[in-house]
């Protein structure tokens, strides 16, 4: 309990990301689910809860990422050049399942299987992801204070 007294302010937002990726992964399980089990209804709002999360979870390592970047103090050519191939190559996954979200969250679109299988691949993309940016990029800001 009091650890997390003694944190630095990147170390508290590695640990809220974490906690993040966490709920993500737990709201994607509840969609597919719910969809599996033909209650659209409860899929579509958990997929609401996981656009509310994920836009907010994007949009803020972005900028975190960005001022990273351009602290040149706390980054090293090798971090560098991480930081920016994570970026390159997630942008278009991103984009797609921001795209995603946001036409099917909307009340008048049916889940359909279209959307399933666009939803299931990109979990799949989602969750490697989530591994390289905690097991790489987070101990970039969380270990430069």
């Amino acid at each position: 309990m009091l650890s997390g007294l003694f944190l630095s302010k990147n170390q508290k937002l590695v640990k809220k990301w974490t906690k993040e990726h966490e709920d993500i992964v737990v709201l994607a399980h509840k969609v597919i689910g719910e969809y599996s089990k033909n209650n659209h209804d409860n899929a579509r709002n958990a997929l609401k809860e996981l656009n509310n999360l994920a836009v907010d979870h994007v949009m803020n390592e972005d900028i975190e990422f960005y001022k990273l970047m351009k602290d040149q103090k706390r980054i090293t050519t090798k971090s560098e050049s991480m930081v920016r191939e994570f970026t390159d190559t997630f942008k278009g996954t991103k984009m797609a399942l921001m795209n995603l979200l946001t036409k099917y969250t909307q009340d008048d679109i049916v889940l359909d299987e279209e959307f399933f299988n666009m939803f299931n691949s990109l979990v799949g993309i989602l969750g490697e992801r989530i591994e390289f940016e905690e097991n790489n990029l987070y101990s970039l800001l969380y270990n430069k204070g």
